[in-house]
């Protein structure tokens, strides 16, 4: 009997150390900035999932400022972190911090955006975000009706993507135009301002006031209007460069009666709002909640010794090896189910909306 009691005690003291060294461990999650509603999200759900699931989290965000976010990523190692999950604000531009990290042996999962040119990523949790490009291209080609037009019977349309430092908008960019290419090709599409390569589309930081800016401009040299220029779509790879879009066309006149296609992507409420209104037609939804959940899978099998779950090990290569990642499932949502796929769903309070 004293022989299984102390069998039975030695197990709770190797089982409440254990619970006692997850709780400690600590996880660094680094965000590219609090401007844009996504990141507060993506790091509030973390943050929350992974004290729920017994880590201790360092939760930073580094005001799109680089220097920060490199600064904030070298407290997070001299703070003994075990693990890294970043999302870049320049894919390219954290090879010394995370050669670093590596030496301390120190994992790092690179979350939504490839982190570009280390050997030090070990794992990448995002979206299917080639998919993301092909449902807005899909959804274009669809509103559109492009598949029964021709030449003769043209669309006018203009393009907008995000920072070039963002790897994401080769995926985002490369498959909307994968879609998009052929009716452009045909002249089914007409772009009036000729602006149809990545790094013509781009915008900065995904800028809403430099996509406006670009707008207006575009629209003062093409003489767009609700009585000038037809324009049919402007094609946006987020909610960020839609907003902007969106500011530039109401100042020029359109309203929701005569308002030109609008993609995004995030659900973002102020874009969802613009979607109820009437001034942007869709936008991708990315759970967040589904993508966090993901990197506390990662983060458990990694503090476990184990490999993380992955999907893809054949994608992803940011020009020193293949990252093996996980992707997420992305959706549409639009007018017709916004409120099934954001209120019925929790991720919105249908007050948030108003």
């Amino acid at each position: 009997m004293k022989k299984i009691i102390a069998i039975l005690l030695a197990v709770a003291c190797l089982s409440s150390t254990a619970v006692f060294a997850k709780a400690k461990a600590k996880i660094g999650v680094s965000m590219p900035t609090k401007d844009l509603q996504r990141w507060n999200q993506d790091g509030a759900n973390m943050k929350a999932q992974l004290e729920k699931a017994g880590y201790d989290v360092d939760l930073q965000y580094a005001a799109n400022d680089i220097p920060t976010q490199v600064s904030q990523i070298e407290n997070m190692i001299t703070g003994k972190c075990k693990v890294l999950v970043i999302a870049a604000i320049d894919g390219s531009s954290l090879s010394n911090v995370l050669a670093t990290a590596k030496k301390k042996k120190i994992s790092v999962i690179a979350y939504d955006r490839l982190i570009m040119d280390t050997d030090a990523v070990s794992y990448y949790a995002t979206f299917d975000n080639y998919k993301v490009g092909t449902l807005q291209g899909d959804y274009l080609v669809d509103k559109l009706g492009l598949k029964s037009r021709s030449a003769s019977d043209p669309v006018y349309m203009e393009f907008f993507t995000g920072d070039p430092g963002d790897n994401n908008i080769n995926f985002f960019f490369g498959g909307a135009m994968d879609v998009l290419k052929p009716y452009l090709d045909k002249g089914v599409i007409v772009c009036k301002s000729g602006q149809t390569e990545k790094a013509q589309a781009a915008t900065l930081e995904w800028s809403t006031e430099r996509a406006q800016s670009r707008m207006e401009n575009l629209i003062t040299s093409n003489k767009y209007g609700p009585k000038g220029q037809q324009l049919d779509a402007v094609y946006c790879s987020n909610d960020s460069t839609a907003q902007g879009v969106t500011n530039a066309l109401k100042s020029a006149g359109y309203t929701a009666a005569n308002f030109p296609i609008i993609t995004g992507q995030d659900c973002d409420i102020t874009s969802v709002k613009n979607m109820i209104k009437g001034t942007q037609s869709m936008s991708i939804f990315k759970d967040t909640r589904t993508l966090a959940s993901k990197v506390v899978e990662m983060v458990e099998a990694i503090a476990s010794g184990k490999k993380a779950p992955v999907n893809d090990t054949k994608t992803y290569n940011n020009n020193v090896k293949v990252v093996p990642s996980f992707l997420c499932d992305p959706v549409f949502g639009d007018i017709n189910n916004y409120k099934s796929l954001l209120i019925d769903s929790g991720y919105y309070k249908e007050s948030e909306l108003k």
